[in-house]
Formats: C-alpha cells, structure tokens, sequence
C-alpha cells in the first residue's frame, strides 16, 4: 500500500537529519522554497505584515515567523517549539583510539542514550566542521553517506549471564566504534570526514561530529501502522511544527511561526537552547519592529500562547506497570497532552482546555499522559520557554515507544493528525 504523503514527508524529512545542524539545514530548505527569507541576528531588522522570516543561532537552532496582518501587540505570537538534538554518541576533540589491533573511535555520549541499542549498528558520521580557507573559518556540514563504524557487542559465550544478569555498559571503555584495522592502510576517521567535506584534513580546526544509523527511516507493521526509525524523539515534533506553518490556509491576524532549538536532551543550557535568550530576543526584535515601543514585548506576550511539541510515552504492553493506570497513551490514537503538577510540564487547566478545543477544531480526540506518582518525571523546553517569556504553554507530543534509542517506533496514524492539529491552532481566527 502507498505510504501517506504526510508520513512519507516525515520520513523524508528525518533521513536528510543526521544531526541538529542537518535538520536546520533541512528546514531551511523548506522554508525558502515557501518563501521566506533569511535574517542576521546582526543586523537591523525592518518587517511588515506578511512578511515571512526566519533566523538562525548557532547553525543548530531556528526560530522562522509569518508576521500576521496586526501587530504582535494587539493578535500576538501563535508558536510552537520543539527541538533538533536527539541522545547519540559524538566525537571527542582527538577522535583516534585503538588497542589490539583496532583503530577506533573516541566518542562520548550526548545525553540520555540508551547504550545498548548503539551494539551492532551500522554506523557512520555526520555533522559540522569548522574550516580554515581564503576568508577564515567558516562551518561546513559534513556527512559520510556509508557505513564506517561499528560497536560491536561481546559474545554471549564470553558472557553466558548476560541474558539473566543484564548488560552494562560502561560508557568509556566499552562503547568505542571498531573503524578500521591497523596496518589496512593509511584512512583516518579525520581523512574520511576531510574526504566527504571536499577539504584537506590539515583545513579541519574545529567539529561538532556525530554518530548516527545509516538505516532509513521505513514504516512497518502488518498495516504499515509504524514508523521505524532514527530521531523520532523529536524531530516528528519538528516536522508537525514545519509542516503545519507551510500548509496553513490565509492570512492571519497573529504572528504565527515555531522555533526548534538544539540542545534540549543536555538541559537546554547553550546560547541557542531553551535556556537562553534566543527566543526572547527574537520575538523583542519581532515586536518592536512592527509597533516601535519599549513595552510592545510584554504586551505581545501577554496575548501569546506557545504548544511545546515534544514525543510522548506511549504505553508499552510488555511494561505496562511502568504507566499511571488511568494515563496510557496508545500508538496510533492521536496527539497526547502531557501534565505534571510539579511543572516539569508546562501544562496547566487553561492550556490543556485550549488544545482540546484545537483538535476539537480538526476532528482529533487527544490522549493524556501522566508520569506514575512513584516516579520521576522528564521534561521539555515547555516549562523553560514558559519561564522566560511568561506565555501560555502546553506541552504535547505524539505517542512513541523505544525513547532514546538509537532506533525508535511510532504510529504512522498519528501524523497527520498532529498536523492538522498545529494547522487549526495557527489558523484560528482570535487572538
């Protein structure tokens, strides 16, 4: 049977992001091809109604706007973030390492990686190098197209237990990629990287580099009702926010856009994560652009709402007690709206009414989640861009199994709804 257009297009979208830099990249891509037009945080900027504008902090992090046809002052911001990083394995300073024979790889986990789903991957590496040429250093994104590396897993004859005891990992010793043999020839993962970029090793002064899975992304199930593969968590989320914005229908009244930033898996921490101005500063500039006055910032606010899009626990039927009993988000059953009273959600009575009413407005039933009282509860950029800006936010996020692994699974059923459901928030007509 036909993959779905939308579920083709997250597939698409996923694929050509290995790495937060990529999925700017990727976004960019799509937004200039509707349209909009790029702004330099260090220039001044001079908009109108109608513009469509996007900018960018540190090549990993995005925030892009259709200005609405009255001032962000009296419609406000319709927004939704996300994020681009995902839980990987990331080159260290002096990659190379070895022993026995092996030349391997120095890497070191980003974020909250589940280890064991990183054994026997074909593996290979993408990310941003820093070039010194003619005009100085300037970053260029690099990707290798084919595998290169391997952890590979210990056999259970060296570890009969393995199956009783459990696996542990320990993240220095055993979690080096296998690159090459020595004496096989002269290839450095340096000289590969050098290779695929098109410049000489000796140019190469910085890099952000990362591990990823070579496999596509696929659908799956005996009715295709799955999604296989890489960075679900959360670049599903990114694509319902870059998806819904470019599909809407007419103008609006408000200021409608996203921004997805890097760096939310590592606490959002970085002069362009959740946790810094960026937002701040760009919807200031945004404000004051269009009605020129020292308060037209917070009065935009107060009139804002922001749907903090990120991947949502689904229950998983060989551990179902790990979920709050009367919480069980299912695969294939729509959007989820995610609380917790001790504001690691963002949600409160009013946002969560409000969602509801979207996806009332697209003819979507959401889910609920609840972390188990006994429990520790994650977190998103929800409660974070909350707190710096002061506007309205609900944190939701469609249903997903195998978080943090190196390869995850969703419903296939539950992307276009997500959509549809951003599309109606962007299009509603009050303020």
């Amino acid at each position: 049977m036909p993959t779905p257009a939308p579920v083709q297009d997250l597939l698409d979208y996923i694929e050509a992001s290995p790495t937060p830099w990529h999925a700017v990249e990727e976004t960019v891509r799509r937004l200039e091809d509707a349209g909009y037009r790029a702004l330099d945080e260090r220039e001044r900027w001079s908009l109108s109604a109608g513009d469509k504008i996007y900018t960018i902090r540190g090549g990993s992090s995005i925030a892009a706007f259709e200005l609405g046809s009255e001032p962000p002052t009296e419609a406000g911001f319709r927004l939704v973030g996300a994020h681009t990083d995902s839980p990987n394995l990331r080159l260290k300073p002096k990659q190379e390492a070895g022993a026995h024979g092996v030349r391997q790889i120095a890497v070191e986990p980003y974020g909250g990686v589940l280890l064991h789903t990183w054994l026997d991957r074909d593996l290979s590496v993408a990310g941003r190098v820093v070039i010194k040429g003619e005009g100085g250093l300037e970053p260029v994104l690099v990707r290798i197209d084919r595998p290169v590396c391997r952890v590979a897993a210990l056999a259970i004859h060296l570890h009969r237990k393995v199956n009783d005891e459990g696996l542990i990992l320990n993240k220095q010793t055993h979690m080096a990629p296998h690159l090459a043999l020595e004496g096989a020839g002269e290839q450095t993962i340096v000289s590969l990287i050098a290779e695929a970029c098109g410049h000489p090793a000796d140019a190469i002064y910085g890099h952000d580099l990362c591990l990823y899975d070579t496999l596509a992304p696929a659908v799956g199930g005996a009715h295709e009702e799955f999604i296989f593969s890489p960075r679900l968590d959360n670049l599903a989320s990114c694509h319902a926010a870059v998806a819904a914005l470019l599909s809407t229908d007419g103008a609006s009244r408000s200021t409608r856009g996203f921004v997805l930033y890097d760096h939310e898996e590592v606490g959002s921490r970085s002069k362009q994560g959740a946790d810094s101005p960026f937002l701040a500063d760009v919807l200031a500039r945004v404000a004051r652009a269009v009605e020129d006055a020292s308060d037209a910032p917070s009065r935009a606010f107060s009139r804002s709402f922001l749907i903090s899009a990120d991947m949502a626990h689904a229950v998983h039927p060989n551990w179902s007690e790990q979920h709050e009993p009367g919480h069980m988000p299912q695969l294939g059953q729509g959007p989820v709206i995610k609380s917790n009273q001790n504001q690691r959600y963002a949600t409160d009575g009013e946002t969560a009414a409000r969602f509801s009413a979207w996806c009332e407005a697209a003819d979507v039933v959401p889910q609920h989640f609840v972390t188990r009282s006994d429990l520790g509860c994650g977190s998103t950029i929800g409660p974070i861009s909350a707190g710096w800006l002061g506007i309205r936010t609900v944190d939701v996020g469609n249903p997903m199994l195998s978080m943090h692994s190196c390869r995850e699974m969703a419903g296939s059923g539950d992307v276009a709804p997500m959509i549809a459901v951003v599309r109606a928030f962007y299009e509603e007509k009050g303020a």
